[in-house]
């Protein structure tokens, strides 16, 4: 049970080692502009391999899917992604109970954004967790756990693409060992407990009172979504890479300026060089471009 990219490495690995008797995925959506139907990236692997694929809208009271999933006899049935709260009725279906690779090293950071929230609070370490699944969101028992170091400039892309490979091989290794009873669940330390929220596009606009380490950490959490965005002549402005510099001045938070001949903008705390920039209905250009273009926003405040 995924969707997303991140889910991809696990299932193709699960494919390798063992009978996948069915993958469950969300619906197909539109995106993009032109609001294209898509199909996610497991469904794509799934059908590759020729494997049943469902997509249910709901899980709740879902008797006819339940149904179908009681008839595939699952010994292990395997969440990572998927989107979807786990009812008990589906809990309770396979032999060997449910099991979750969730990216962060539970208990901390619990719910559908730890990539981000690692990112956003400049944490040096984060990893992948196997649990196992009850009704509570990441609660459940854990089976093992796997850290990895955080790198100075480590952007969602590159942590996702970083725990999605550990919790691969994480799970690959975890999975025979605890099928042979060689694992001890272990239940989580409720007083480490924190949780993360979901990621809205409102969260990519930028209070330009927040200090500079914390916008750039914004802007390393959330390229390629929601991307951090500002208004500059009633246009949105999407700042997609920055810099932190030391300059030392007096102007107001969200001002630009020239530092030397780059783009900076003044924050709450300390001051950022924008190098990569995109106006609402333009390609992204550079900030020397972008300032070839529209001089005019030196000296401006974004708000």
């Amino acid at each position: 049970m995924g969707t997303p990219q991140f889910a991809v490495p696990i299932l193709d690995a699960l494919i390798k080692n063992y009978q996948v008797v069915g993958v469950i995925t969300q619906p197909d959506k539109k995106v993009g502009r032109k609001q294209i139907l898509s199909i996610s990236p497991i469904k794509e692997l799934a059908v590759q391999n020729k494997i049943k694929v469902w997509q249910p809208t709901q899980l709740k009271k879902n008797k006819e899917f339940i149904t179908i999933l009681k008839d595939l006899k699952p010994d292990v049935i395997v969440v990572t992604a998927y989107g979807y709260i786990l009812p008990k009725e589906i809990l309770n279906i396979p032999k060997y109970g449910v099991l979750n690779v969730h990216s962060s090293l539970l208990p901390k950071y619990r719910g559908p954004s730890p990539i981000q929230a690692a990112i956003l609070n400049g944490d040096k370490v984060s990893g992948v967790t196997i649990m196992l699944v009850n009704q509570k969101m990441d609660e459940g028992a854990i089976l093992a756990q796997k850290q990895a170091d955080l790198d100075t400039d480590e952007t969602f892309n590159t942590l996702h693409d970083k725990l999605s490979i550990l919790g691969t091989h994480l799970l690959i290794d975890t999975l025979p060992k605890y099928l042979n009873n060689e694992i001890k669940p272990q239940p989580q330390d409720s007083k480490q407990v924190s949780y993360c929220k979901l990621i809205t596009k409102e969260d990519g606009k930028i209070d330009w009172q927040k200090s500079a380490l914390e916008i750039e950490r914004m802007v390393r959490a959330f390229d390629p979504w929601p991307g951090t965005w500002t208004i500059w002549n009633k246009k949105k402005l999407k700042i997609s890479e920055v810099q932190l510099v030391s300059d030392q001045n007096d102007y107001q938070a969200g001002q630009v300026y020239l530092s030397q001949k780059d783009l900076a903008i003044k924050t709450g705390q300390g001051s950022l060089v924008i190098t990569q920039l995109q106006l609402e209905g333009k390609k992204v250009m550079s900030s020397q471009d972008f300032l070839n273009g529209y001089p005019e926003i030196v000296d401006s405040v974004l708000s």
